[in-house]
């Protein structure tokens, strides 16, 4: 089964009804709820998720939408290894390094789907678009 990481981006394309970009992140997420593919994220996406959505809406409701998104995405963890590799890598962008090493180390995820691919071209991991992976698990 496919296992994905993901990005704050996607997530934050369905949680603020972004234009063109909140379709695409509603299916991915439906499939994850029908357990079509396994869908996971970082405790570092949990919190930035809550200080971003925050921003628009309420701690009640905020704290309502995440525990709803934990009920069919998993968690993987940030370990001081992966943080070390970020320290150490050659991504310019720190959150990511954390975010890729955590779900290389984790041996669970086999693609970060991420609107953001060029932060993660140093990644061993496949990389996708909501759009690019949708139109590839269509077709399995």
């Amino acid at each position: 089964m496919t296992k994905v990481l993901i990005d704050t981006d996607v997530l934050l394309d369905f949680f603020l009804d972004r234009s063109h970009f909140s379709d695409d992140a509603a299916k991915l997420l439906e499939l994850c709820k029908k357990g079509s593919i396994l869908g996971f994220v970082t405790p570092l996406i949990i919190g930035n998720m809550y200080y971003l959505l925050r921003r628009n809406s309420g701690h009640e409701k905020v704290i309502e939408h995440l525990k709803l998104l934990l009920t069919f995405i998993d968690v993987i963890e940030i370990g001081k290894d992966s943080i070390i590799m970020a320290l150490n890598s050659e991504f310019t962008d720190f959150e990511d390094a954390m975010q890729n090493y955590s779900a290389e180390f984790s041996k669970k995820i086999n693609v970060i789907v991420t609107r953001n691919s060029k932060d993660y071209r140093k990644s061993n991991l496949s990389i996708m678009s909501p759009e690019i992976f949708l139109k590839g698990s269509m077709q399995m």
